[in-house]
């Protein structure tokens, strides 16, 4: 505690470095002033006692941090370590440093005389270790929840091919392990890792280039951790105007607009950066619109700040000489040189100077209290004795934002994010963009205005970080090998299955009902469909069938009229008006195949198909038989002329069909067809076709009547040249040799077809097998009745008998 305020009388040490003005830093100094004349200015905190302070420069470098240390403990700028030259003032606390890195430094130094420190810089864990630091206090919100809004950040813009630029610290490696776990929650990515050295000593000692190396990465999007002072190694390290295109994200310990020049800030245009959401603290702007040189004439430290950031002409530090723009305003310089609105740091340091005067003020009452009446000892105490004072200071600051020392009470910051602007003139700005709240309600911790963004030199758009473009839906990601999981290639899903979101990392399949559109990124319902009489393919197969089963009855007209002419009586007329109108079914039962099937049809459409064409079949093996038992009957004493009578031929019929009878009953009893959705067969449709019930019943069934096929064809065949003017053998074994013909291509066809080709199949197959009976036994027939009536004569057969010398048999 000093009894007046002391100003800078000495310029700083230029002999240390090559010294340049950080003129933003200044803003702190200010802070420093204003918080002292404000608790000078309070008669209710600390009366009739006046704070003052002491300045010491760190130079941004930590050697340089423990020289002016060793000073400030020996007074009078004397480096004599374990001896004090002050005489009168009396210092009660260190408020320092800015960085992790000077805490460090005099914390050591400082804790060997239980010295009381507040640290202002951004708050550090390693700083709260009590046995190692029990004289440090850490005045800055602590920044748990920083990495999550960074990685919010990344999420709302889905970009997840990042690079991370920390210093190459505790605080640095901390905040690398935190983002690196919850951007691995969040499914992003870490393109490279670059660790920056936190002083300029250990810079030039490691001889690292890593800003070549950042700047050739392809990655885009680029995350900044660590302080200012470590991150002006950043700074003295870029390549002027290089058009590298990234997007900088900053975190709220690094001042992006702190520089030496202009030009310095061009790279950074557009970059994102989280800056502490402070109160503002009333009475602080008007404060700083009045300094000028003019009002603290013996501040040389003023004095100087004022010729550099007004860009006055050189001129000797004389007090006695005028400097250039003596009445001008902060306000008027540029924001790498000064902001008006106080900072992060400036923030902390208020807090941390009025920490320092409540606890003072509550320890000097407390004596008060104990001292006798004119004893002004209470006056006179050891700065040790303010710790446990410190350790339990809470009070609202003059923002109304409840400040306290004990790390228990700290609270967790807040950030607004800000969007930092260069322009062509010289001129900067930072836009507040959006804010992350960590306590805010679910849903409102984070916030951000998109539209207002402006993202570079380059484009309006949103920069694309990512390894890899984003998989369209109706493709999936392919993980490429020895490459991180944000790097893939996008692969079309396969037949039949979609993918309806971005970056989807499986397909799947459509239910039964759905079918994949033609970018298979959503499902379609299918079409509801079967073998319609509407459609062409069904509207042909029933004009056939009508057609052919027409031209059947015509051909029955044709025997029934000329009944009693040879032809007809000569080949069974019974057994051909049997066959032509079963033929005349088995063209109309093709059209049970042809519609919606039903409960009703299926069951009718193979068991009606089945007897009508053993009707057909067996009545053709009976007409067969009976030629061949004719004519082995005629040799004298022969008994199979009790064969021959026409009843005979009718048992066949009846038997045989009879059988197939018997076998369809059971198919039906058992397990009869019904009808079934078939959603696999066509693409985009849902087949509505009969099932079988039971493949063993119906292959049976086709069995028993390829069996009576195949009987009437070998019988046929070895009755070809049997003696007979009209004889029907040679008719019957082409129409058998048709028939077997098509229902043996019919099988495999049938196996392979599917969904309304399996029907049109069957289908086809009655209309070709029973065409081809009809064709071949009664066409010729006919075509001797109608166009060759000659030969259809009683005397044209006893001529032709005469002729041949063969005899006829009469059937």
């Amino acid at each position: 505690m000093n009894t007046g305020a002391k100003l800078f009388e000495s310029p700083p040490n230029k002999a240390c470095k090559t010294y340049q003005w950080l003129h933003k830093n200044y803003q702190q100094a200010l802070t420093l002033a204003f918080a002292i004349e404000e608790i000078n200015k309070d008669f209710h905190l600390l009366p009739n006692i006046s704070l003052g302070f002491q300045l010491y420069n760190t130079y941004h470098s930590d050697e340089r941090t423990l020289e002016s240390s060793l000073k400030w403990l020996s007074g009078q700028g004397q480096l004599i370590p374990n001896y004090s030259c002050r005489k009168q003032e009396k210092s009660v606390t260190v408020i320092g440093g800015a960085t992790s890195v000077l805490s460090l430094q005099m914390g050591a130094l400082l804790d060997l005389y239980k010295f009381p420190q507040i640290s202002y810089g951004p708050f550090d864990s390693i700083l709260s270790d009590k046995v190692q630091f029990p004289s440090l206090y850490q005045m800055a919100p602590k920044d748990t929840s920083l990495h999550q809004g960074v990685v919010q950040l990344m999420v709302y813009f889905e970009w997840n091919w990042i690079g991370l630029i920390v210093t190459d610290d505790m605080r640095g490696e901390d905040f690398l392990w935190e983002i690196r776990g919850e951007m691995v929650r969040k499914g992003i990515c870490v393109s490279f890792t670059e660790k920056i050295p936190v002083s300029e000593r250990k810079h030039m000692e490691s001889q690292e280039t890593f800003m070549p190396r950042i700047l050739s990465s392809s990655t885009v999007v680029m995350v900044i951790h660590g302080d200012t002072d470590s991150l002006m190694i950043l700074r003295y390290s870029q390549v002027p105007f290089f058009p590298i295109r990234k997007v900088w994200i900053a975190t709220s310990h690094w001042d992006i607009t702190m520089r030496h020049l202009f030009v310095e800030g061009s790279a950074f245009h557009g970059a994102l950066t989280f800056s502490y959401l402070t109160s503002e603290i009333p009475g602080f702007k008007t404060f700083l619109k009045a300094v000028t040189p003019m009002q603290y004439p013996d501040d040389i430290l003023l004095r100087g700040f004022w010729l550099s950031a007004f860009k006055c002409p050189d001129q000797p530090e004389n007090p006695e000489q005028d400097i250039c723009s003596p009445n001008a305003s902060l306000e008027t310089l540029p924001l790498c040189s000064f902001d008006m609105t106080m900072s992060g740091l400036s923030y902390t340091l208020y807090n941390a100077i009025y920490t320092v005067a409540w606890a003072l003020h509550e320890m000097l009452m407390r004596k008060s209290e104990k001292r006798s009446v004119g004893d002004e000892e209470y006056l006179v105490f050891h700065s040790w004795q303010l710790h446990s004072f410190l350790k339990h200071t809470q009070f609202n600051n003059s923002a109304g934002d409840q400040v306290s020392v004990d790390e228990k009470r700290s609270s967790e910051a807040q950030y607004a994010i800000m969007n930092y602007l260069t322009f062509p003139n010289e001129t900067e700005v930072l836009v507040k963009v959006g804010q992350f709240v960590p306590k805010a309600p679910p849903g409102q911790e984070f916030t951000i205005c998109m539209d207002v963004i402006v993202w570079g030199w380059w484009d309006s758009k949103v920069p694309s970080g990512v390894c890899s473009d984003s998989c369209d839906p109706g493709f999936r990601k392919t993980p490429l090998e020895g490459k991180a999981v944000c790097c893939f290639d996008c692969s079309p899903c396969p037949e039949g299955e979609i993918s309806t979101l971005i970056n989807a990392e499986h397909c799947r399949k459509c239910p039964e009902i759905e079918y994949p559109n033609k970018q298979r990124d959503h499902c379609l319902p299918k079409i509801v469909t079967f073998l319609n009489v509407k459609e062409s393919l069904g509207m042909t197969l029933t004009c056939m069938a009508v057609s052919f089963s027409l031209l059947t009855a015509l051909v029955l007209g044709v025997f029934v009229k000329f009944e009693d002419t040879p032809i007809v009586k000569a080949n069974n007329r019974t057994l051909s008006y049997t066959l032509l109108i079963s033929l005349i079914f088995c063209f109309l039962c093709s059209l049970l195949f042809i519609g919606q099937p039903t409960t009703a049809t299926c069951p009718l459409q193979q068991t009606i198909f089945a007897i009508v064409f053993t009707v057909a079949v067996s009545s053709i093996l009976a007409k067969t038989l009976i030629v061949v038992l004719a004519f082995r009957g005629i040799r004298p004493g022969s008994r199979i002329r009790m064969f021959i009578h026409p009843r005979v031929s009718y048992y066949i019929v009846l038997i045989c069909s009879g059988i197939q009878v018997i076998f369809c009953g059971i198919w039906l009893s058992t397990h009869p067809p019904f009808p079934e959705a078939d959603p696999n067969s066509e693409y985009g449709h849902i087949i509505i076709r009969c099932n079988e019930g039971s493949a063993f019943a119906f292959y049976s069934v086709l069995g028993y009547l390829g069996f009576l096929a195949l009987g009437s064809f070998i019988v046929a065949f070895l009755a070809r040249n049997l003696p007979d003017t009209f004889n029907e053998a040679k008719f019957i074994t082409f129409s058998m040799l048709v028939f077997c013909s098509v229902w043996a291509t019919f099988l495999p066809t049938y196996q392979s077809s599917k969904g309304k080709a399996m029907v049109a199949v069957e289908i086809f197959s009655i209309l070709a097998s029973t065409a081809g009976i009809l064709g071949c036994i009664f066409i010729p027939k006919c075509y001797i009745i109608l166009l060759k009536p000659d030969r259809n004569t009683q005397e044209q057969i006893k001529n032709k008998q005469v002729s041949k010398g063969k005899i006829f048999p009469g059937v």
